[in-house]
């Protein structure tokens, strides 16, 4: 079994700068960079981040300059996808393991699609509060991540990221079912995201009773019933579960599409109810929390400048 030297991550958001600094904390400077195309290269490759309010650095490497590599991680938004698979053919090779951390249940489609499944490992991020703003970023919980293999993945691959993240320090579970797991993150994503967004607030506001929070609940048991029709079958349980998560996290933090509202950016908004109201469409449901927050977010965004 070859084991997990080089890793290249692929997106300097939250979620990279938090994997990207425990693999080079825990396992050397050497073994990850940062994958940029030649422009973004030029722009970020001296960068400092301050993180939990200590300055690093990491290695970059540049598209036109990449090598083959053990390990890809994939850490942008949905929307720059497209561009992330053109700039990593050079990174994937024969023995290249990928996993995605993006949010949503479709990214392993598109690069299982490009790569070959067999290279793909499915993975849900989960329980982690890291917010970044420029080139600063906190957390006060690393969380976990739950992975696991379908569709052609391997469990030799399954074993070798498992082998490194225990190196890397890296907290992770492996699911039996993780398509089911991807879902069951899937509704969280749906309720907590788009509700910080719309009403521009924090996780301890949303989760206290009222109008946000009704919100929140209506928009996940949406995802309850399209998962039923899809034969996912989550549970108010499921759900029950994420309310204890998230009240464990950082109160006056925000998940991704808060952040973007603060800084006036598009939002994966079509990865959460727009994809809601595209599954529900083809069942004949009614989704009627979903359609309210799809449309609010189209009215936050066109107010952008």
């Amino acid at each position: 079994m070859k084991e997990i030297q080089s890793v290249n991550v692929i997106g300097m958001g939250a979620l990279g700068l938090l994997y990207a600094n425990l693999i080079q904390s825990n396992v050397g400077a050497e073994s990850v960079s940062f994958l940029l195309d030649d422009q973004r290269y030029g722009k970020y490759k001296d960068t400092v981040f301050t993180i939990n309010g200590e300055q690093k650095t990491f290695h970059m490497v540049k598209e036109s300059q990449a090598v083959p590599v053990d390990l890809v991680i994939v850490a942008v938004k949905f929307t720059g996808l497209e561009a992330c698979l053109k700039t990593m053919e050079k990174v994937v090779g024969p023995d290249t393991v990928i996993i995605s951390v993006l949010n949503g249940i479709s990214s392993e489609e598109y690069i299982g699609a490009k790569f070959g499944f067999e290279k793909v490992l499915h993975t849900v991020a989960q329980a982690m509060d890291a917010m970044k703003f420029e080139t600063s970023m906190r957390y006060t919980k690393v969380g976990e991540l739950r992975i696991g293999y379908a569709k052609g993945g391997t469990l030799e691959n399954l074993e070798r990221v498992e082998a490194f993240f225990e190196k890397a320090g890296i907290p992770y579970t492996e699911e039996k079912d993780i398509i089911r797991r991807l879902w069951n993150k899937f509704m969280c994503n749906v309720g907590i995201n788009q509700t910080c967004m719309v009403y521009g607030m924090n996780y301890s506001q949303v989760l206290a009773p009222g109008k946000a929070n009704d919100t929140f609940i209506g928009a996940m048991k949406e995802v309850i019933l399209i998962s039923q029709a899809e034969g996912i079958n989550l549970t108010l349980e499921d759900l029950q579960n994420w309310v204890k998560i998230l009240s464990s996290l950082d109160p006056e933090g925000t998940p991704s599409m808060g952040q973007d509202r603060l800084c006036k950016r598009k939002s994966e908004v079509e990865l959460f109810s727009g994809t809601v109201l595209k599954i529900a469409k083809k069942h004949g449901i009614e989704v009627p929390v979903n359609k309210w927050l799809y449309n609010q977010v189209q009215k936050i965004e066109s107010q952008y400048k």
